[in-house]
């Protein structure tokens, strides 16, 4: 069974974290970040930028942000039509309805 666990370095070769899967923890055992998707970028545990993971086992921040910030003004997608919903769900109140 291939293990999850992997040590992350600095530049200097200083070890300032360690991941179990999709988790970052810093070196007391702090949950500090994720990575939500299926890319080296990792999120602190408040959704914001923390850094990327580059050649498999550095933790390197970009000097630039790589979110958009507001991404304005989306358009009207027009109406999506009605759909029943399945016995074991409900909306998403986004509106406050």
């Amino acid at each position: 069974m291939k293990s999850n666990f992997q040590y992350l370095f600095n530049s200097s070769g200083q070890w300032i974290a360690f991941r179990v899967g999709k988790y970052i923890f810093d070196i007391n055992g702090n949950w500090v970040g994720w990575l939500p998707w299926d890319s080296s970028e990792v999120v602190d545990t408040d959704g914001n930028y923390l850094g990327h993971i580059y050649s498999g086992d550095r933790l390197y921040k970009k000097n630039y942000s790589p979110y958009p910030g507001y991404p304005g003004y989306p358009g009207y997608p027009g109406y999506g039509g009605y759909s029943p919903l399945p016995l074991d769900a409900q909306d998403v109140d986004l509106l406050g309805e």
